[in-house]
């Protein structure tokens, strides 16, 4: 089931599998900004990545001396059991709670809440992340948005480019063909405020970026100029991706990453590890705004 919301100048929708956001569309136009999800390419829109980011080492992980076997990206993606908890005028309000299934995969009583709020223009995405246990509980968390590209008839991939509002100076890191992120990079951003679009660009899997010093990135037609700005303070980490040649690009903003080819497996030797306390809660946002 989806559920919707409407501005003056855009219409959105959020399935409630995965609490995935699967439309953003002008009122004005019809211009649908969200990839939807063909599976004969990527059956995705905007998966939630939680309680992990990417791929772990062998499938699985090691919590207190115990094995967890968790699928790439973690437990919300593509699960039925969030609920609507909450509906104004402007907000959805999604709930996924642990469980004796989850506590299988992942031994916390977590409870994620995702915030969508549409003003305008402008769509602001929460994730409302709690620990309702009597331990600390560690966690990342991450979005996957995807976005058409190119978004009009007649238009090619090459018209199109990522721009930050700040110069970069940045690697990407390697991955290895299991999705494992290596110790090697490769220089990508050097003195360059722009990612120009093309369709060999994905073809060793995602750039993963983890010192930009922006936290906005704007998807830009070279005739047309700006079409969607990213907006991500709370994330330390971006990755971009698409499946290779396919017509849509990801803008996604991380609080960690995915396993090391070299890590022990333990969950808390991970990069990016957050620590919640119990009976602690806390939110992280971005947000995407419409510009064209």
């Amino acid at each position: 089931m989806t559920h919707k919301l409407k501005s003056s100048e855009l219409s959105i929708e959020v399935n409630e599998i995965g609490m995935e956001l699967c439309s953003i569309k002008s009122n004005q136009t019809g211009t649908e900004y969200i990839w939807q999800a063909d599976p004969s390419i990527w059956k995705g829109s905007a998966p939630v990545l939680f309680p992990i980011i990417g791929a772990l080492k062998g499938g699985y992980t090691l919590i207190n001396g115990k094995e967890y076997k968790m699928p790439k990206h973690g437990l919300v993606r593509n699960s039925s059991k969030p609920k609507l908890i909450a509906q104004t005028d402007n907000s959805l309000r999604f709930r996924l709670s642990w469980d004796k299934e989850s506590l299988i995969q992942y031994p916390f009583e977590f409870q994620l809440d995702m915030v969508f709020t549409l003003v305008g223009k402008t769509l602001e995405i929460k994730h409302h992340i709690s620990n309702l246990g009597n331990k600390t509980m560690p966690y990342f968390i991450g979005a996957h948005p995807a976005f058409n590209c190119p978004l009009y008839p007649g238009e090619t991939y090459e018209e199109y480019s990522l721009e930050f509002p700040e110069l970069e100076n940045d690697a990407t890191w390697l991955i290895t063909d299991n999705g494992l992120i290596t110790d090697q990079t490769q220089p990508f951003l050097e003195n360059s405020s722009s990612i120009h679009l093309e369709k060999h660009l994905f073809d060793k899997d995602a750039l993963i970026f983890k010192h930009l010093k922006s936290r906005e990135v704007t998807l830009t037609h070279r005739n047309k100029g700006a079409i969607l700005s990213v907006k991500f303070d709370d994330f330390d980490y971006l990755g971009i991706w698409a499946k290779s040649g396919a017509p849509f690009v990801c803008i996604e903003p991380w609080l960690g990453i995915g396993d090391s080819f070299n890590s022990n497996n333990e969950f808390v030797n991970k990069e990016g590890l957050q620590k919640l306390e119990p009976q602690q809660s806390e939110t992280k946002s971005y947000s995407i705004m419409v510009i064209d």
